[in-house]
């Protein structure tokens, strides 16, 4: 764990009673303390130092509710308690929640109706969560803390909002269970650990200066903010005056983004300056300070602004816009937004910039996939219609997008495709006395597929192997380790080691890929009878679905729109 000897511990359980555990020096056992009273609850300094104690609680802990017959859940109350506990030092909160909150303080009911799934009237019951939401806002003036939650099923949009007023994570195992689905629990043990153990700040605040003639308009994604005129924002932390930006915890799994507004004229400036200066304490009690400056140019012409713009970041700032669009309005509105974004954009560039009326749809070369790209978001589970989305899914999906790192959001909207059954060691990368293979990115479409191959789609937190039907017996027997495409298991999520050249090619590529991130994605190999077929599917964003248009259909659509 970060931190040195003075690290201190806590452990809280909850059903309709909270349970509190005593480390007394000298005990040969942690005692149990119970408190019945969960809406008059008083605490005692339950920390411990990190000793044997701990270790023997935590073996003895999955014992002593094996069979319990309770089936509350009082998590208000849980996490008011935790809150007192660290509000005079900080520190972190760990929450593990299965069901929803049904007793005490915070108390919920489920409102996701299932007939609705694929419709846009979602907007209503995302907001639910503000009820406790509020009861975390009541804590906060005394809280230093991050909290992160781990979610079962039917549980991510009522703590959504708890975790992003204290710079916190969220991490969602649906159908997890310890025996029926060991790859979940091999994704928990890995993300747990890299929560547990990654660099953290603590007691963090940011501010952003800026050339005298701007202002912060809007805050939206990771390490850059806290402004002179917040308008809006988008990631974990708190506001807490007009100009403090409040971040329990700083670590670097996060992501931030800031929009600029120009209140001035700057025709007299050949450059404008941006400064961001971040102070925390690190995990060992030192008070530290961080400043990052940038400065930009500042140009007369509009074609220079189009030639400069970075797509990738306008996907960000634009995924971020709709999630809060979708909250306040509806998602039907956020998907008009994203798709006039485009329009608007290309429109401006066609009647500013290009001379004469030219055929076609023209794009400037930086902004050439930004049609692709937004077409993407519309069909991910944070925005998509006309698919059956459960609410956890979708809300899920949301979170992420408001707090991912731009690298890792960009994976999720617009995965990347390989063929990986001829993997090669041209062209691969050496790092250290590994060799990487490096095959090239594919189109999303079913036209790249073909039944006598085998392809790798990296969407982020998951990946699939698609296998074709026909494909090569090497490739089979060498990396799959299996006699035939009939044997292919029908719930294979790991690839056997194998003393093949294949097999390490693949399985240095897979890993490769996954150290790149601060999570676990789960690897699913998949056959055309497989149920995860359709998810696979579903991310190729160039082909037509029932409930969406083609990229050629999309870009005729812009096209007649930015030609009228």
């Amino acid at each position: 764990l970060p931190g040195d000897s003075r690290t201190k511990i806590a452990f809280i359980t909850y059903d309709s009673m909270i349970h509190f555990y005593s480390f007394q020096e000298g005990a040969s056992q942690p005692q149990m303390l119970v408190v019945s009273d969960i809406d008059g609850m008083l605490h005692s300094p339950l920390f411990t130092y990190f000793c044997e104690l701990v270790h023997d609680l935590l073996k003895i802990l999955p014992k002593m509710f094996t069979h319990t017959m309770e089936t509350q859940s009082a998590l208000g109350p849980a996490l008011q308690a935790a809150f007192k506990l660290v509000s005079s030092t900080g520190g972190r909160v760990a929450v593990f929640q299965t069901q929803l909150p049904s007793v005490g303080a915070g108390a919920l009911k489920s409102r996701e109706d299932p007939n609705q799934r694929a419709s846009a009237k979602v907007s209503e019951t995302i907001r639910s969560n503000r009820l406790i939401t509020f009861l975390y806002l009541s804590e906060t003036q005394s809280y230093n803390g991050d909290l992160a939650e781990v979610l079962g099923s039917s549980l991510v949009p009522f703590p959504a909002g708890i975790s992003r007023y204290s710079a916190g994570c969220i991490y969602y195992y649906p159908s997890y269970h310890q025996q029926h689905n060991p790859v979940q629990v091999e994704k928990f043990q890995k993300e747990l650990k890299r929560y547990l153990t990654r660099k953290i700040g603590f007691e963090a605040v940011m501010r952003i200066r800026c050339t005298k003639g701007e202002t912060c308009q809007q805050l939206e994604l990771v390490f850059i903010l806290l402004g002179l005129s917040i308008h809006t924002f988008h990631g974990n932390f708190f506001v807490r005056s007009t100009d403090l930006l409040s971040l329990p915890n700083v670590n670097p799994d996060a992501g931030f983004a800031v929009q600029m507004s120009i209140e001035d004229n700057l025709t007299d400036m050949q450059v404008v300056s941006f400064q961001a200066a971040l102070l925390y304490t690190s995990s060992k009690g030192e008070r530290r300070i961080r400043v990052h400056t940038m400065c930009l140019p500042v140009v007369s012409s509009l074609a220079d602004i189009y030639a400069g713009a970075d797509v990738q970041a306008i996907i960000g700032l634009l995924a971020n816009m709709g999630v809060d669009r979708s909250v306040s309005a509806s998602l039907s509105d956020a998907r008009d937004a994203l798709v006039n974004a485009v329009i608007d954009s290309l429109s401006a560039y066609r009647s500013s910039v290009l001379s004469g009326q030219q055929p076609g749809l023209m794009t400037p070369s930086s902004l050439r996939l930004f049609p692709l790209f937004v077409l993407a978001l519309l069909k991910q589970k944070a925005f998509r219609t006309g698919t059956s989305t459960r609410l956890d899914d979708r809300v899920y999906a949301m979170c992420q997008v408001k707090s991912q790192a731009l690298v890792y959001l960009m994976l999720m909207v617009h995965p990347n495709l390989y063929r990986v059954d001829k993997l090669t060691d041209e062209g691969a990368m050496n790092i250290g006395d590994k060799t990487i293979p490096q095959p090239p990115l594919l189109q999303l479409s079913v036209e790249k597929l073909s039944k006598d191959g085998a392809f790798l789609m990296d969407a982020g937190s998951v990946m699939f192997l698609w296998i074709g039907r026909n494909c090569e017996q090497t490739f089979l027997s060498q990396v799959l380790g299996v006699p035939s495409y009939a044997a292919i298991p029908q719930n294979m999520t790991q690839l056997p080691e194998l003393d093949t050249a294949e097999s390490s090619r693949m399985r240095a590529f897979i890993s490769w890929l996954r150290e790149q991130r601060p999570f676990f994605p789960l690897l699913h190999v998949i056959r055309d009878e497989s149920p995860l077929k359709a998810s696979f599917l579903q991310n190729m964003i160039e082909d037509r679905t029932e409930s969406a248009l083609s990229y050629y259909e999309f870009l005729l659509h812009v096209q007649q729109q930015v030609n009228k």
